[in-house]
């Protein structure tokens, strides 16, 4: 936990070490975010509830290209409560030249769902953008990674210990591509690979409706390879929401 600790501290303290103007950010500003937000209610003879919100902020500081990513997932049936996510991510892009870049990687997930109480992952490595026209992306990236886990007490009662920690190898695929001048299709691939395979696909399609208001659907694939006793190894999640850019 001591490794996780200091290692984080450094890659949260990076991206604020150099001064303001790159082109990360579309026009002349240093700063923008998209804020989603999409929910579902049904009352009478079933009674659900699904709420999910995620604010992703892109900010420039020199030659630092830096995101901040926060979402929450709340899912009730009838009065029971079915599911909860909660996630953070800082990500600092050090760019190298027009297509390389350095990056450093900490993120910190909670879902009770899973058997774990919490997860945490800080990464660093090399990136490269194959493609970067201006409206299409493709870029991948690798390096190595430290990741702990924290049981829930089921698990760790099972399990005889309440922690898990390893060394990863973090790889990164993204996507992106203007279908018209109103509308994007999105796909990422997230994985480490430790002592178990995890990994993450987001495949999401936004369209435009007004000024800087959107449609936004995407299905959501995550994948573990050894989770804990009684859980599932692949969970999925499809959501249509209203994003706002600004």
């Amino acid at each position: 936990m001591k490794k996780l600790l200091t290692a984080t501290a450094i890659l949260l303290a990076t991206p604020f070490a150099a001064l303001a103007g790159a082109d990360f950010v579309e026009g002349d500003r240093t700063f923008a975010a998209d804020a989603e937000l999409g929910a579902t209610v049904t009352t009478g003879n079933t009674e659900t509830t699904s709420l999910k919100g995620r604010l992703d902020m892109k900010h420039e500081l020199g030659n630092w290209e830096n995101q901040y990513l926060l979402e929450a997932l709340y899912k009730e049936d009838s009065g029971e409560e079915t599911g909860k996510r909660y996630y953070g991510l800082i990500q600092g892009n050090y760019k190298l030249n027009d297509v390389s870049y350095l990056f450093a990687n900490a993120n910190h997930e909670i879902d009770p769902f899973t058997g774990f109480d919490s997860k945490s992952t800080v990464s660093a490595g090399y990136g490269h953008k194959f493609v970067d026209t201006g409206k299409t992306l493709f870029a991948v990236e690798v390096g190595p990674g430290y990741q702990y886990k924290r049981l829930d007490d089921a698990s760790a009662l099972a399990a005889g210990y309440d922690t898990e920690e390893s060394w990863v190898a973090h790889g990164v695929m993204n996507f992106e591509t203007e279908i018209t001048d109103s509308s994007k299709f999105k796909q990422l691939f997230v994985a480490d690979y430790g002592d178990s395979l995890e990994g993450r696909s987001e495949t999401s399609i936004t369209a435009n409706i007004i000024g800087a208001l959107a449609m936004k659907f995407a299905v959501v694939v995550r994948y573990n390879s050894e989770p804990a006793d009684d859980k599932k190894s692949t969970d999925t999640e499809t959501n249509m929401t209203l994003l706002y850019s600004f």
